[in-house]
């Protein structure tokens, strides 16, 4: 659990002797310009490993969407290695740098000159019948969410020793700030700023239109119970997008801080806002007319 106080932004000397490029599966133009990029980093001195993350590294590249950079962020979280992505498609939120950006970024991020935001992570842990089912890790958020044909399910859910209430939805969200603009957006849950340390609870499509998304302190461990009717019951757990658990009557779910933050590079010619005004169309006029 964190007690001490969150430092969201670091800057400092840097020293790249070491670096990985991680591509997005089966992306052949996200192959083809990491074979460039590796020849340009080994022009500059730097060993370079392909789609594969050691702890010795000084530096992950992603090449391809937040996706990409999702799948990894738990190894490289654990390991401390700052990311840097690139994104070969659209802006992303995580992805922030284009394609023709990377080189100038690299070149800065070599000479020394390094900005890093540490981003909250979520360690999420299932435990049924009082026997822990191990651990999993997220950026985004951890979903639990119904089967198609099943009815609206009931999520008991306390912060700590505090009870917070029973859900009837058809499921629950706890994110991160950095996860505030993935599917708790969609779910009509506020936007956060990554700096706050805090962690979101937001019900899907709720039964009563009172129950709201809460904010709470990223100290706190979420506990969620499952009170299903009869064990016939079932449920599922999805984290950042990957399904990771199947959620029974009485079983209980934890989430906590995870232990290390993910050390993600950013570009100091684009700020949080400037993302958020180009993916959100913030400002932009629509001149669509009847």
């Amino acid at each position: 659990m964190q007690t001490e106080p969150f430092q969201f932004r670091t800057a400092s000397g840097f020293s790249v002797r070491t670096a990985g490029i991680i591509t997005k599966k089966g992306d052949q133009p996200a192959a083809n310009y990491a074979d460039l990029l590796g020849q340009w980093l080994k022009g500059k001195g730097i060993a370079i490993s392909l789609n594969h993350i050691a702890p010795d590294m000084d530096i992950l590249i992603i090449l391809g969407g937040d996706g990409t950079l999702l799948h990894i962020a738990a190894e490289a979280a654990r390991y401390s290695i700052p990311v840097i992505g690139i994104n070969l498609g659209h802006l992303g939120f995580l992805t922030e740098l284009t394609k023709d950006e990377t080189e100038e970024a690299l070149e800065r991020i070599i000479s020394g000159s390094l900005v890093v935001e540490n981003r909250l992570m979520l360690k999420a842990g299932l435990v049924k019948n009082g026997v822990s089912q191990g651990y999993r890790y997220a950026l985004n958020d951890v979903v639990i969410n119904k089967n198609s044909l099943d009815r609206v399910l009931r999520l008991s859910a306390w912060a700590d020793e505090e009870f917070i209430t029973t859900y009837k939805a058809d499921g629950l969200i706890i994110s991160t700030p950095t996860g505030s603009t993935a599917y708790n957006l969609s779910a009509g849950g506020p936007l956060v700023y990554p700096g706050l340390s805090s962690i979101l609870v937001t019900p899907i499509c709720p039964f009563m239109l009172s129950s709201r998304p809460i904010l709470l302190p990223a100290n706190r461990t979420i506990t969620i119970r499952f009170d299903a009717q009869d064990f016939t019951g079932q449920a599922n757990i999805i984290i950042d997008g990957q399904a990771s658990w199947s959620l029974r009557k009485e079983d209980i779910l934890e989430i906590r801080p995870a232990e290390n933050p993910l050390q993600l590079i950013v570009s100091p010619h684009k700020d949080y806002f400037a993302i958020l005004r180009n993916k959100l169309r913030w400002g932009i006029q629509d001149n669509h007319k009847e």
